[in-house]
């Protein structure tokens, strides 16, 4: 029989004595499947899944490998968005970085914020309240208040739609925005005489904030004294921009903080 150092031996019980005490910890403590306690960090342009067993992932965040902004996307099991911030959550996708967006289960867009204008919100569209007055119907040849209401601006484009009859003489209408004491005439035209003439006004809320109230206004008038007139409302509601030119201008007070805050920005950043 070989000869084996009494040191040697007294290792290996140590040793044995060693993997009997992991055992019981590994028997006692959390599996590794389980944090309970401290933080999981992703980073460095890493990415996080969890997949269904088809391998579907109906959860992903992290760093887009194509566009570059981290992203955060939540997809039913068929695969379909359902939740998404940030670009490059659904195929074909050239949304603004770090848009946020909610889907239908038929592919519908129904919550986001505006495409072109990073101050209001997409969707859901929203009425404008617009009551009726007592001059709704009206002979007068001086412009008059038809409908009147005030509401929060929450979408970045108004959308109105009327329709005037003019007795003879036709007659004229308007739409009127205010907010800040200001009046802005966003639409003026003229009405034919016997018939109804239907107007559609879609205007950008330039100078406008994301919740600050405005007043809006549908006047008319008769072109010729003793003459009735009368407008009718549609629809009245704020949508989404379809295009880079429907994007409202920015507040001048919101220009003017920017423009402020940038150098202490600046000063900041050179401190440190």
């Amino acid at each position: 029989m070989a000869y084996v150092p009494q040191d040697v031996l007294d290792r290996l019980a140590a040793l044995e004595r060693e993997v009997r005490q992991l055992r019981g910890r590994a028997q006692m403590r959390p599996a590794l499947n389980q944090v309970l306690n401290g933080d999981v960090v992703i980073g460095e342009g890493g990415r996080l899944f969890v997949r269904d067993p088809d391998g579907t992932a109906v959860f992903e965040t992290g760093q887009s490998p194509s566009v570059g902004d981290y992203f955060t996307a939540m997809r039913r099991d068929t695969g379909d968005v359902a939740f998404a911030i940030g670009a490059n959550s659904y195929p074909d996708d050239d949304a603004p970085r770090q848009m946020v967006r909610i889907w239908d289960r038929n592919r519908n867009v129904i919550v986001m914020d505006d495409y072109y204008s990073d101050e209001f919100l997409g969707r859901p569209w929203i009425p404008v309240q617009l009551h009726p007055t007592e001059r709704q119907s009206y002979t007068g040849t001086t412009y008059d208040t038809a409908w009147l209401g005030a509401t929060p601006a929450h979408n970045a484009v108004l959308y109105v739609r009327t329709s005037t009859y003019a007795n003879t003489g036709g007659g004229q209408a308007r739409v009127v925005l205010t907010h800040d004491g200001i009046e802005t005439v966003l639409d003026e035209w003229d009405c034919a005489a016997g018939t109804w003439t239907g107007r559609t006004i879609e205007h950008p809320l330039d100078g406008l904030q994301f919740l600050s109230y405005f007043t809006l206004r549908i006047d008319h008038r008769a072109k010729s004294a003793n003459q009735n007139c009368e407008t009718r409302l549609y629809s009245a509601y704020t949508r989404n921009t379809f295009t880079e030119d429907e994007a409202p201008d920015v507040p001048v007070t919101a220009t003017a903080n920017a423009s402020t805050a940038a150098p202490a920005a600046a000063v900041t950043a050179e401190g440190v």
